[in-house]
């Protein structure tokens, strides 16, 4: 039952995950954003969104692309004002999990 969720969609509906993961690579050949601080804003935005396990993932990201601890703790903290504190407090242990590689 905690089957990883991105595995399952593309195990129940494979042209469409397939569709996502080209969205998903044409937005990252962009060059908007370096790689340490776009991770930094999708742990920002999984956190307004209260969605822990994308955290998770994306601050083991954030690390692999340079991104300190403390950064990716302000990635989280800095929705207080704008998502609540149950955002924070729901999504801080994951990101530090996420961070430190699992």
């Amino acid at each position: 039952m905690d089957q990883n969720p991105m595995e399952l969609f593309l195990a129940e509906a494979p042209g469409v995950a397939r569709a996502f993961d080209d969205l998903v690579d044409a937005i990252q050949k962009e060059d908007w954003l370096d790689k340490k601080t776009a991770q930094l804003v999708n742990i920002a935005i999984q956190t307004a969104n209260r969605n822990p396990r994308g955290v998770f993932f994306h601050a083991g990201m954030a690390r692999e692309a340079g991104a300190c601890r403390q950064e990716v703790v302000g990635a989280v903290v800095m929705n207080l004002h704008l998502s609540g504190l149950a955002a924070v407090l729901e999504c801080l242990s994951p990101a530090l999990k996420g961070f430190e590689g699992g």
